[in-house]
């Protein structure tokens, strides 16, 4: 008879119930990190292939059905017809220096600028930038029908930047453009421009009227009054080209921009519709436009302040003009200055364009009184304005 082996007693301290338990919580814990790993193999498996499972279920393989938009907002109407209407009215304007020919190079090409322009009347006048066609040899202008024509100059006022060209037999018919006016206009109002910046035709920008009765100097130590400013873009090519009410009306000639790129920065200028309808009907009509003047010859404004005169120094008067009949006398041989021009109609003079602005609101056949100091001694000289256009042209 074969005896059991006696069993060995539990260590003290041991629980059955507790080994239990652990085991459980083990196995648990084991079973739930495998999930996890699954879970993150199944992730991971789904982010990798979601590009593929997107492109398969997500992408169009026709063309897409078009949204209706409804219809287009007032304002878009409005611009839309405005530039339909207008639009047939600017041209591009070329203008071909002249060639320059030098006994050891071969002759080259003469370079092309270009600008735009208006059509001003049906006979075919088109008004531009003077500094678009300024020593020009051969002028060409498009039409935006995209018909090429020749043209010539028919007057130019470089102290206003204007010009006026004629068009040689167009074949197009011509849409001069609806004149509005500058004075009534108003800070904050829409403009609208249309040009050719950098060649490219026909482009619309569009901004405000952003400030009013801004000064801009011309040619000749002349400022154009009552300059228009906007933020419109305006580029190198917008010369010469509209600047439009809401109306589609002209309220100013684009003319200058302030960049220190070059590019548009918000800071352009037009001059005043009101000046361009003046200066054009003086050029269409008699090829130049009055300047006045009292026929004097005036030092430059930094040679002036090299001397540390505030005022107008005159150099030399022009014969039997109002200047030289009124006495005045200009620097003498050895450079001493005799008269030197400090107030006119009461009003400080400080520099040349002080001067003509004075000149041109007393107006051709009228009296100006002038302040004039010879010497250390004041004394005022009453002349009368005469246009010194023609004196210029002799």
């Amino acid at each position: 008879m074969t005896s059991l082996p006696p069993q060995t007693p539990p260590p003290p301290g041991f629980d059955p119930q507790a080994r239990q338990e652990a085991l459980r919580r083990s196995r648990r814990n084991d079973l739930l990190l495998r999930v996890a790993i699954v879970w993150l193999l199944v992730l991971a498996t789904l982010w990798v292939a979601q590009p593929y499972l997107s492109a398969f279920w997500f992408s169009v393989t026709g063309p897409r059905t078009v949204t209706a938009r409804g219809d287009l907002a007032p304002a878009e109407k409005a611009t839309i017809e405005l530039f339909k209407q207008v639009s047939p009215s600017v041209v591009h304007v070329f203008a071909q220096a002249q060639q320059r020919v030098s006994p050891f190079f071969a002759q080259q090409e003469a370079p092309v600028q270009s600008g735009s322009g208006v059509i001003w009347d049906a006979a075919g006048h088109v008004v531009t930038n003077n500094h678009v066609i300024q020593n020009a040899s051969q002028l060409g202008v498009r039409l935006a029908s995209g018909e090429f024509v020749t043209a010539r100059v028919v007057g130019a006022a470089p102290n206003y930047d204007l010009a006026v060209l004629q068009l040689e037999r167009p074949q197009t018919p011509l849409r001069p453009i609806a004149i509005g006016s500058s004075e009534d206009l108003q800070v904050g109002q829409a403009t609208f421009a249309i040009g050719n910046p950098y060649g490219l035709e026909q482009t619309l920008t569009t901004g405000i009227v952003s400030a009013l009765r801004r000064r801009l100097p011309t040619a000749a130590a002349h400022e154009v009054r009552g300059v228009i400013q906007t933020d419109a873009a305006i580029n190198p090519g917008n010369s010469g080209g509209p600047l439009l009410d809401s109306a589609g009306r002209l309220i100013g000639i684009n003319t200058a921009i302030i960049s220190g790129s070059g590019a548009s920065a918000g800071i352009g200028f037009a001059i005043p519709v009101d000046a361009v309808n003046r200066v054009v009907t003086a050029l269409i009509t008699n090829g130049t436009v009055p300047v006045p003047g009292i026929g004097i010859i005036a030092a430059r404004e930094n040679e002036t302040a090299q001397l540390g005169i505030d005022g107008v120094v005159i150099l030399r008067t022009l014969p039997d003009s109002p200047a030289a009949q009124a006495g005045l006398e200009g620097a003498t041989d050895d450079g001493y200055v005799r008269d030197v021009i400090t107030a006119a109609d009461g009003k400080p003079v400080h520099g040349m364009s002080d001067l003509a602005a004075a000149l041109e609101d007393a107006g051709i056949g009228r009296d100006v009184k002038l302040t004039v100091e010879r010497d250390g001694l004041t004394r005022t000289v009453t002349l009368k304005v005469t246009d010194i256009s023609q004196r210029r042209r002799t």
